[in-house]
């Protein structure tokens, strides 16, 4: 290009300039994601940038993040990256109207962070993983460096200004709708090749037809859902099924290529399994409630749902395993997920005739791939961050001594049994019902060992026995109703549960951190 002048203004040249540090950016993030398909959707900058902004978030910021954002604590994560992106790019761009080389080279640098937090991700594939943001970044510097110098003014005569300032302007606007063509055709291209890559995987699960488990769950019982109009449903839809994990590119594994390794400390026999392998072994079914350790008092992240896998004591009982109590010198069961998470398990937990698993079906169906498809692991009575392991490919025997997993490492304690709790479905908060007969109702969960008894208090009252429904398992969540009799005015709802051990809920509120969180649930209605 000619760089000669466009504009006659300084500020139409400044808005120019702008425009040129945001159009490379885009061009930078679009040949990124067009080169991450040769290599790995993960290895893309924005993934790559956000998974490393989640490692070295402190614990109480991605607490909040989820609480606040709930599931779409990644969609705002990612988007908080572009926005910031974007900024960049338009002071890049304001920058290398005065100083060209400089504003170029920042772009460049922004590929190189992109580049060392793709290599540095526990899953990273090695070198090549910062090749999208340095490939990227190089397309973007050189895009704006010859935007820019379009922009440069040259010495001439006004006269002969005036004749070309048109024809610059078009040529500008040409260039700079190409590259914004172009980008998005490389965008549109790597994003539908990335796609293609995980069609194997998506074909795999099409073909998976889970046995007849050798050993079905029980009937749940007729009494088991309440007929209440707003309390949870007994089984919930895999659908909507609550996800927390730190996943910003959901892993898709082709079955037929997956493998689980069993390895480590006290294995005499290590075992390597395929998913076929999993299938023609003896399967359980069970229906077993999971909690989240970061669902606050009265939290949606919870649910229960019918599992179908091995049991994960016998794979280790194979493989020559002995827990702690019959003298195994491991005590911690460490899970490996594909993209690079671990979880610490107690080996004793696994091993002590619960209905620890290696699960491949969900409701049914074969595993979702935001739930774990082929393969995940769970074991009753543990928060999920210590027991429910997605997409997991490696089991390793160790001690909490000698290894803290992922969530360890950022203060969560090593070993977190669910705690009892309760919840209030419905009335919701701030709810207005009729004076009269008010159906409350809700779930309490202590996995592992069973609801005793719900209690509801109005306001300061005393405290009055709910009905429970019935309880299906130790390992899943009851429902429990109590018919109130509603005054007008403003009133507080209070529920309180006790387990099977005659442990009662502790009122004593504590977050989530670090073992998950603790108190009554209260909702406050006006009775008209």
């Amino acid at each position: 290009m000619g760089g000669v002048r466009i504009s006659g203004t300084t500020l139409a040249r400044g808005g120019l300039a702008a425009l040129s540090g945001l159009l490379s950016g885009y061009a930078a993030l679009a040949v990124a994601e067009l080169v991450s398909a040769a290599v790995r959707p993960e290895a893309g900058p924005v993934t790559a940038v956000g998974g490393a902004a989640i490692d070295r978030t402190p614990a109480p910021v991605k607490d909040w993040a989820i609480r606040n954002f709930g599931e779409d604590d990644k969609l705002v994560l990612q988007l908080g990256i572009l926005a910031t992106l974007a900024a960049l790019g338009l002071v890049l761009g304001m920058v290398a109207l005065r100083y060209r080389r400089i504003g170029s080279a920042g772009v460049l640098i922004f590929g190189v962070v992109g580049a060392a937090a793709a290599v540095s991700r526990p899953d990273s594939s090695g070198i090549a993983d910062g090749l999208p943001s340095l490939v990227g970044a190089l397309v973007g510097a050189v895009l704006l460096y010859t935007l820019i110098g379009s922009l440069k003014i040259q010495d001439q005569p006004a006269i002969q200004e005036a004749k070309d300032s048109s024809w610059d302007r078009r040529g500008f606007l040409l260039a700079a709708s190409a590259a914004a063509v172009a980008s998005t055709g490389a965008g549109a291209l790597g994003r539908t090749l990335n796609g293609r890559r995980g069609q194997d995987a998506v074909t795999s699960r099409a073909g998976v037809l889970l046995p007849e488990p050798a050993s079905p769950a029980p009937p749940i019982p007729a009494g088991a859902q309440l007929r209440v109009a707003g309390v949870s449903s007994f089984t919930t839809p895999s659908k909507t099924f609550y996800r927390v994990d730190t996943a910003l590119v959901v892993p898709k594994v082709d079955a037929t290529s997956w493998k689980l390794r069993i390895h480590g400390k006290g294995v005499k026999r290590p075992l390597t399994v395929t998913f076929q392998d999993l299938l023609e072994r003896e399967l359980i079914e069970r229906d077993i409630t999971l909690t989240c350790v970061s669902n606050e008092v009265g939290g949606p992240y919870v649910g229960s749902a019918r599992w179908i896998g091995v049991r994960l004591a016998d794979l280790l009982r194979e493989a020559g395993v002995k827990p702690p109590s019959r003298g195994g010198p491991a005590d911690q069961l460490v899970a490996r997920s594909v993209d690079g998470m671990t979880l610490g398990t107690p080996v004793e937990d696994v091993m002590d005739g619960r209905d620890a698993m290696l699960a491949v079906g969900m409701n049914g169906e074969p595993l979702s791939f935001v739930h774990g498809f082929p393969v995940r692991m769970l074991v009753p009575g543990l928060y999920g961050y210590v027991s429910a392991c997605k997409w997991i490919e490696d089991i390793e025997l160790t001690t909490f001594d000698d290894y803290d997993p992922y969530w360890v490492k950022r203060k969560w304690a090593q070993k977190a049994p669910i705690k009892t709790q309760s919840r209030i479905d419905t009335p919701k908060p701030f709810a207005r019902p009729e004076a009269g007969t008010v159906m409350v109702a809700g779930v309490a969960w202590a996995q592992h060992r069973g609801i005793e008894r719900v209690e509801i208090r109005v306001d300061d009252g005393p405290w009055r026995p709910a009905d429970l429904a019935a309880q299906h398992t130790v390992d899943t969540w009851r429902q429990w109703s109590y018919p109130w009799k509603a005054t007008p005015g403003g009133h507080t709802l209070t529920v309180r549960a006790t387990d099977r051990t005659g442990a009662v809920q502790t009122e004593k509120r504590t977050g989530t951190i670090p073992d998950g969180a603790s108190g009554w649930h209260s909702v406050v209605v006006t009775v008209d």
